[in-house]
């Protein structure tokens, strides 16, 4: 089977790893088969480790475009979907004066006062697009009912200018960090990706490939310490972001190894609440100041 993405699951690998992106196996592959499949890939894990930025990579690798819904709680299908500009029908309803409302009805529910938003934009665009669901378990399960008949068919029904089909499925990915649990029904319909905090040698991997700049040994050092820092009872552990940022500091200050006291100088970068970076003094023994 020939994707209009990938070639293989090796070919997903290099495109990603050319982007910055270093995919193991099962992602590389579990990718390869969406784009193949035309089926949505709900991908799944702890925040940071790379669910959002694999459906970025995707579109930076294929020249694809990537038009993004940001799920929250309140999400509502006027903020999804489509809603209309009632500032501007207003106005023309003013304008049109003794006009008979038949002619104003379907002049003012016209493309010209349509405000499309994220799921009806990808739908419409006849370019390549990654369409990115990102933290879908933030939503209420309404949202996933639109969602279900959006991506069950590729198509929106406008009441007032019909059925708006896909002239080109995007490839769909929706990320989650499994907050609550999704429907049965919207899971049926995706291929599943769990992605974790990477082992030590693939997050080396990923800081040197992200932060050229950084010796090997202080990158050594610094994904020791994440991986003590993540073994911890956190309310936030670090993100791979969060590793390559002290990678940057790291380099920034000249700091040649990663001894107490710059881990101390420097914790902020990669731990974000208080009560975080007393636990982490405490022990990994360190010396504040």
């Amino acid at each position: 089977m020939t994707s209009p993405w990938f070639e293989s699951p090796a070919d997903a690998e290099k495109q990603l790893a050319a982007v910055g992106y270093l995919a193991d196996t099962a992602t590389a592959t579990t990718t390869y088969l969406a784009g193949a499949l035309e089926k949505p890939l709900l991908v799944e894990g702890p925040a940071g480790v790379g669910k959002t930025e694999l459906a970025k990579a995707v579109a930076r690798a294929t020249g694809a475009g990537l038009v993004r819904l940001q799920c929250y709680e309140g999400l509502d299908e006027a903020r999804a979907l489509y809603e209309w500009n009632y500032k501007k029908q207003l106005l023309r309803i003013q304008a049109a004066g003794d006009q008979a409302w038949d002619e104003t009805h379907d002049d003012i529910f016209s493309e010209e006062f349509l405000l499309t938003r994220p799921l009806l934009t990808a739908i419409r665009r006849d370019e390549p697009t990654v369409l990115l669901v990102d933290e879908v378990d933030k939503t209420d399960v309404e949202v996933e009912g639109l969602l279900l008949e959006v991506l069950s068919d590729f198509q929106v029904t406008i009441p007032e200018l019909g059925t708006v089909e896909a002239v080109r499925r995007p490839l769909v990915v929706l990320t989650s960090n499994a907050t609550r649990e999704l429907s049965e029904a919207i899971k049926r319909r995706c291929l599943f990706l769990h992605i974790d905090y990477p082992d030590s040698e693939r997050e080396r991997e990923i800081v040197l490939s992200q932060v050229p700049e950084v010796e090997e040994r202080l990158a050594g050092e610094l994904v020791e310490v994440v991986a003590r820092l993540r073994g911890l009872d956190l309310r936030k552990s670090p993100s791979i972001a969060e590793s390559v940022d002290w990678a940057r500091t790291l380099v920034a200050l000249g700091t040649g190894t990663l001894d107490e006291d710059a881990i101390a100088a420097t914790l902020g970068v990669v731990l974000k609440h208080h009560s975080d970076h007393e636990r982490a003094v405490e022990e990994l023994r360190l010396r504040t100041r």
